[in-house]
């Protein structure tokens, strides 16, 4: 009984997977360069958009696209709209003298509540 062994795997070792009908999906690979010199590449799928500005894994520093030839891709920056403030969605339902009516309105009652007609400010 002491000669017989059992044999086996040890658990999450090794897979029993092969590679075998495994078919990659396709890639490609976008080189970049940092405005130091730092040249790095970056593997996507075949069918990504390739970013125009990508951060070095190394210095961390934002390189630009270059072209299969070297050359840095043109950045085409679009038209951004200037977030809205409150103030400008407010000026957008009410005009100027609308809110000075509205505010001399809310300071009356603050001061009828307080007792005082002093003026709040002067």
């Amino acid at each position: 009984m002491a000669d017989r062994t059992l044999r086996g795997m040890r658990l999450g070792s090794q897979s029993m997977q092969s590679e075998e009908g495994v078919e990659f999906a396709s890639r490609q690979r976008a080189q970049y360069r940092t405005t130091d010199g730092e040249l790095f590449e970056v593997v996507f799928s075949s069918d990504a958009e390739l970013p125009d500005t990508w951060e070095s894994p190394k210095s961390g520093r934002e390189g630009i696209l270059l072209a299969p030839d070297g050359t840095p891709v043109d950045i085409v920056q679009a038209d951004v709209k200037a977030a809205r403030t409150h103030w400008d969605m407010l000026l957008e339902r009410r005009s100027i003298a609308e809110l000075e009516e509205l505010l001399e309105e809310r300071l009356q009652l603050l001061r009828e509540r307080r007792g005082t007609d002093e003026r709040l400010g002067a």
